[in-house]
């Protein structure tokens, strides 16, 4: 991404340790207003850790700016405009749902009760019913509906619909667009499941042990990374090329490059822009001789 001064989350030299592990390793971040940003890594990559920094709940070495503010300086004037949900419910369990809509309209200023309602309506969701009798979906439903009242400008979602069933999962992300997003809002999602938030990105980042492997836009993915499909023939000068990943196909195999001449591969065979998940897994892959992490596509999807 490209950077400029109205980053609405800029990231310099980012560190942070816990004990001897190095969770966040130097990261450069830039995040524009109105983007939908894909944070996506393997389990322990550091993105649970960094959106903690963004959001002053850890302190972190190097420079941060979230909304021209220091998250750690000034968590209670920056919560006014950033909201988050996250894997798990943080909901009281004894709460009803018509308290929890109590409770963000008095301590929030920016809340309006009246559109959590007309959200909350159109659910299963009773207004009298508990947090611990509502099932993970509706949970997650009556997170959305808070979220979705509060003009904030910032989104932070981590694994927003772990354990929802597909149904639900298409749900949340279609009513995340159609009745939270625009262009003055920005939401950053970290996520496993890649081919769900494809596509509705803007931009893509990905994290491997504290450091970003990837960063750009979804629109100039091509100008970096192609797939190749080639015939067993055409094979060994595929291979010879030096790509990033390989995958096989029915009767063919895939093969992707990152900066890899166009004109070259066409010769050899069909070429395509690589899905999120194929690429991520060849961005994943382990340095020659260190042992690495074993992903697959269906790992990285489920």
């Amino acid at each position: 991404m490209n950077e400029q001064s109205s980053s609405l989350v800029k990231a310099r030299g980012l560190c942070k340790r816990y004990g001897s592990k190095l969770a966040l390793d130097n990261l450069d971040i830039d995040i524009q207003p109105g983007r939908i940003v894909g944070l996506i890594g393997p389990n322990g990559a550091g993105k649970t850790t960094a959106l903690k920094c963004l959001l002053g709940l850890a302190p972190a070495q190097g420079e941060l700016m979230v909304l021209g503010l220091n998250p750690r300086q000034a968590r209670t004037a920056l919560l006014e405009d950033v909201c988050f949900i996250a894997d798990t419910a943080i909901l009281p369990r004894w709460m009803k749902v018509s308290q929890s809509l109590d409770y963000l309209e008095g301590v929030h200023p920016k809340f309006d009760r009246s559109r959590a309602a007309a959200f909350l309506q159109t659910t299963s969701i009773r207004f009298n019913s508990r947090v611990k009798d509502l099932s993970k979906g509706m949970i997650t439903q009556l997170h959305l509906a808070l979220v979705m009242a509060i003009d904030a400008k910032l989104l932070i979602l981590d694994e927003p619909t772990l354990g929802l069933d597909i149904l639900y999962r298409k749900q949340f992300y279609t009513t995340l667009l159609n009745n939270y997003f625009d262009d003055d809002k920005t939401i950053i999602i970290a996520t496993h499941q890649v081919e769900e938030i494809e596509h509705i990105l803007t931009d893509l980042i990905f994290i491997k042990d504290g450091k970003i492997v990837l960063d750009t836009a979804m629109d100039t993915l091509s100008n970096t990374y192609l797939e190749l499909k080639v015939r067993d023939t055409e094979l060994d000068q595929a291979r010879a090329l030096n790509p990033i990943g390989e995958r096989s196909l029915l009767g063919s195999r895939a093969l992707i490059y990152e900066n890899a001449d166009r004109e070259t591969l066409a010769k050899l065979g069909e070429l395509h822009t690589p899905g999120i998940t194929d690429l991520f897994v060849a961005k994943m892959k382990a340095s020659p001789g260190k042992t690495g992490l074993a992903l697959n596509v269906a790992e990285v999807s489920q």
